[in-house]
């Protein structure tokens, strides 16, 4: 953490993001949106290097959503090749920075080429400890969860399960992020309050930061802006501080 002087900041464990301006970015400055998405895949390892040096553990990015299939089949087709050139690099990426990588969402939706990349990626980088690097990729909150109640419901019907028995840590353990812990601090770059379908059972007691910056213009001093901001927050979980009862 060297790099950075984060002193009397509370780090969080776990950084969600939504990477959410690229077209946007595009449009400011003139140029296709291929060229703001690539721009926005750029800023992607500046960042998580980032985070890594602040001591941040794990970082989730959103990539593409089980919504972006909507967007034209020029811009589906130039995001599809972004992913599959960022695939490859990260090989030697999550090498260079000790970084475990895993991928969330429905990879049955993927063509074959980039479900091999992920396995590949997935297996090449599971023992690095550094830092933990999530791609959220086809995913989405409410098709993640469906999928869950579909393990669940197929468990039951088996006979290896009761409803009965059924907890909240057995939803979580039949999530794709299954033995991640929750994310603490949720930022959206761009200006957009929302969710958009993004860890919604996970971030129940999430801090959530919005930012105006263009994903592409985000750098490591917006992440430390908004980590100072998650350390003025008093985090109680539902419950109430001493200091706060009468």
């Amino acid at each position: 953490m060297g790099k950075y002087d984060l002193t009397g900041l509370n780090i969080p464990e776990h950084v969600a993001i939504i990477l959410d301006g690229n077209g946007r970015w595009a449009k400011k400055h003139h140029v296709p949106k291929n060229v703001g998405h690539s721009k926005g895949s750029d800023n992607v390892e500046k960042i998580v290097e980032a985070a890594h040096d602040m001591g941040i553990k794990y970082i989730t990015m959103y990539a593409f959503s089980t919504e972006n299939w909507n967007r034209s089949e020029k811009e589906v087709n130039a995001l599809m090749k972004i992913l599959r050139d960022y695939l490859k690099q990260c090989l030697k990426k999550s090498k260079d920075n000790n970084m475990r990588c895993l991928i969330i969402g429905d990879k049955t939706g993927l063509d074959q080429d980039i479900r091999d990349s992920i396995d590949e990626l997935e297996e090449f980088s599971k023992d690095f400890d550094g830092i933990t690097f999530i791609i959220a990729l086809n995913y989405g909150s409410r098709d993640e969860i469906r999928r869950a109640v579909q393990k669940i419901a197929a468990d039951c019907k088996s006979g290896e399960m009761d409803p009965s028995d059924i907890t909240e840590q057995t939803i979580s353990d039949s999530l794709d992020t299954k033995g991640i812990p929750d994310p603490d601090l949720l930022i959206r770059t761009s200006g957009e309050i929302r969710l958009s379908n993004f860890l919604m059972w996970q971030s129940a007691y999430t801090e959530y930061i919005f930012t105006d910056v263009l994903w592409p213009d985000f750098k490591p001093k917006h992440l430390i802006s908004a980590i100072e901001e998650y350390s003025r927050r008093d985090r109680r979980y539902g419950g109430r501080n001493e200091d706060d009862e009468e």
